[in-house]
Order: C-alpha cells, then sequence, then structure tokens
C-alpha cells in the first residue's frame, strides 16, 4: 500500500487529500483558506477527527508547512509521518498543446506551466506555488501534474478551431482548450465500467454540471467536442457565466460606455442563472422561487435545461451513435428535477429516461434510463481527486 498526496491549490486556499493506493481509500481531506491574510484557517476532516486551527498564512509555504503539520497530528492526524508519503498529485489547470496526458514534473515541465500561465492567469500561477511548496517540503518525493486540459488534447481542428485569421491561432494559441478534463475523464470510465462494456466500443456525451458546467462528447475513450472553450465562460449558461452569446454584445456594450472591468463582471461574476433570475446561482432556491411563482427564476432554469438539450443533440448528430449520456457535478448529480426538464424532450434521439428511477436514485451512482431506451442514461458522481491519485499511482508507483 502507498500513500499519496493529492493537491489543488487556488489563489488563496488549497485542497488536499490522502489516498491509500491501489486500494482507492480516502484516508481523511482537508482545506485551507483565506492564504496571505491574518486570518488564514485549516480544516481538516479523517476518521480520527476534525481539526481547525485559525493562524495567519503569509504565503502558501506557510500553508504547506501548516498542512504538514495537521497531517501528521499525533491526536487526529491522516498519517504519522511525513515520510509515509511516496507521491504527490497536482490539479493544474492550463497545459495548452503542451501536454495531452498526466506527466511527471521536472523543469521542463514547469516551464510549460510558466508559458501557459497567459491563458490561465488566475490558476496556473497558484498551481506552481503549490509544486515548488512541495519540492522545498518533499524534496525526494516525486510529483505528478494532472491537467484540466490534457484531456481534450484529441479534438480534431474542426473542433478546436475558431473562425479567426489563422494568425491569432499561430501566434496567440486562441483555439477551444475545453476544461473539466478530469472530471469528464473519470466519470465517463466509471459509467462504461457501470454498463459493463468496453471504453473501445463506447461513445458517451458527459454532462458536467455544477457552478460551472460543460458537456464532452467521448467516442471510444477519446474527447472529440467539448463546451468550454478558450476559457471556461464558452458553452452552457452557469452559475454566474453567461456561457455562448453573440460576440459582438461585448462590442456593442464598449460603445454604451461600459468598461472592460464591468463587461467581465457582467459576463463572469453577474450573469448566468443568477443574471437570469435575480434571485441566486442555486439551483435549490430557483426551484422554490420558480414554485412560488417567480417567472424569472423559471426562465432561467428553462434556459438552463434549454442550452444542455442543444449541445447534446449537436454532440449526438456529430458522433453517429450514442450509447450513454452521464449526469455529474453538484447540479447534475443531485437535482433530480433539472436532469427531468433535461431529457423530456430528448425521447426522439432515443434518450429516455425512467422518471420513477430517477427520482429515487440521489446522488448515488445509477442508471436512470427505460431498459428500453437506446440511450443508457447514467448518474456518477465524479471525483477529480481520485483521478489524480489513480495518474500519480500509474506514474510515480506501478
Amino acid at each position: 500500500m502507498k500513500k499519496l498526496l493529492v493537491i489543488n491549490c487556488g489563489s488563496s486556499s488549497l485542497k488536499y487529500e490522502v489516498y491509500e493506493m491501489p486500494e482507492r481509500n480516502s484516508l481523511g481531506k482537508g482545506l485551507v483558506e483565506r492564504i496571505g491574510t491574518d486570518s488564514g484557517i485549516i480544516t481538516q476532516k479523517s476518521e480520527r477527527g476534525v481539526i481547525e486551527i485559525k493562524k495567519p498564512l503569509e504565503d502558501h509555504n506557510a500553508a504547506m508547512e501548516l498542512v504538514t503539520s495537521v497531517l501528521t497530528n499525533s491526536e487526529k492526524g491522516i498519517i504519522s509521518d511525513i515520510s509515509e508519503i511516496t507521491g504527490v498529485g497536482h490539479r493544474v489547470v492550463h497545459g495548452g498543446e503542451d501536454y495531452s496526458q498526466s506527466v511527471i514534473i521536472n523543469d521542463d515541465v514547469i516551464s510549460a506551466i510558466e508559458r501557459n500561465v497567459e491563458l490561465a492567469p488566475l490558476h496556473n500561477p497558484a498551481n506552481l506555488i503549490g509544486i515548488r511548496s512541495v519540492m522545498k517540503l518533499l524534496p525526494n518525493v516525486p510529483q505528478v501534474a494532472v491537467f484540466d486540459t490534457a484531456f481534450h488534447q484529441t479534438l480534431a481542428p474542426s473542433s478546436y478551431l475558431y473562425g479567426l485569421p489563422r494568425e491569432l491561432y499561430t501566434k496567440h494559441k486562441i483555439r477551444r482548450y475545453g476544461f473539466h478534463g478530469t472530471s469528464h475523464r473519470y466519470v465517463s470510465n466509471e459509467a462504461v465500467s457501470l454498463m459493463k462494456r468496453s471504453v473501445e466500443n463506447t461513445n458517451v456525451i458527459s454532462c458536467h454540471l455544477g457552478s460551472g458546467a460543460s458537456i464532452t462528447a467521448i467516442k471510444q475513450g477519446k474527447s472529440v467536442e467539448t463546451s468550454m472553450g478558450f476559457t471556461p465562460l464558452e458553452g452552457l449558461v452557469m452559475g454566474t457565466r453567461s456561457g455562448d452569446l453573440d460576440p459582438a454584445i461585448i462590442l456593442f456594450l464598449l460603445e454604451k460606455g461600459y468598461t472592460k472591468e464591468e463587461i467581465n463582471t457582467f459576463l463572469n461574476k453577474d450573469g448566468g442563472l443568477l443574471g437570469l433570475s435575480g434571485v441566486s446561482n442555486d439551483m435549490r432556491d430557483l426551484h422554490k422561487a420558480a414554485s412560488e411563482g417567480n417567472q424569472e427564476a423559471k426562465e432561467a432554469l428553462d434556459v438552463f435545461a434549454h442550452r444542455i438539450r442543444q449541445y447534446i443533440g449537436a454532440y449526438a448528430a456529430n458522433m453517429v451513435k450514442v450509447d450513454a449520456i452521464i449526469f455529474t457535478g453538484g447540479i447534475g448529480e443531485n437535482d433530480s428535477t433539472m436532469r427531468e426538464m433535461i431529457c423530456h424532450q430528448l425521447e426522439n434521439i432515443g434518450i429516455v429516461m425512467d422518471y420513477e428511477k430517477n427520482k429515487l436514485n440521489g446522488a448515488k451512482p445509477g442508471i436512470v434510463s427505460r431498459d428500453y431506451s437506446p440511450v443508457t442514461i447514467v448518474i456518477m458522481p465524479t471525483n477529480e481527486e481520485l483521478q489524480i491519485a489513480l495518474d500519480t499511482y500509474e506514474l510515480v508507483i506501478d
């Protein structure tokens, strides 16, 4: 048995989890928040109990030192000594066109992550900080980078090129990259296993629906279409992101006197379900408001479901055959009403839901389509941390 540490480092936060491999057993997890402030906080949960500590955290190095201390806490720690960790896996948001799979981190990988900072300015720098912090604390432990974008590097030019002058791609690498790749890869493999099929003869459409949402068409285990694009803003209507819109709207708003900063806020923070409803970006609040007669909340729900159906239909047209539709993410796993709204008008393309099974399933792996449905509807909880642990184990241990 090997113990692996999985890290997801944000600009002011650090999530971590320890896995025992190859048993896939989670020994515990933690979250450090408010890094860079005087009010830092770490919360760790495991079978041995909960630890919560509040203290100033100057930077991510201080956060990693605190993680090490809490991991090895004599009373409620997850491990006895930091030397038990034999590999570290990192979520890295953007690998650009450099990586199509997870890789062991070395100087070349770090350089590539740095080169792609301009493509993910909020995330890649934080990911690098996490990697370098671990290097200082665990200098002899191998580390693995698991890229959100890597799974989508199998897209064909017909899928990833935009209708822009070619020089914008060759000079600035403006193209569709896609995100949520680790989640889509994990749930598609798990769904195929649940269906007792082989990856080589199975095509699926994976719907990762949460505050951020994306859809990916996966043909024989490879991503061939995905809804997020150059950034995670493109595609579906999301919690606060607008998703697809006519780009001329941005020019129109600039002419009306809105600043770049204001437009960016409209698109990323004040748009989506929140902007459409004026109520919330939380599905529970929207369902409640809609049931009480709030027309704008109802319309926001309808727009969300409509956009997802559009993408499912488009992807089905390009895949020749679809064997399964997967629902995952916070909304996909937990919101049976939204799943029903999405599937209700898809019977014409062979997606036939068993509405009773759908209501009873809950957020656990399960099949909620009719037995005679040509396309199987699968609910599959995602676990990106476990996928990172699996990749790390394969690369540094196996």
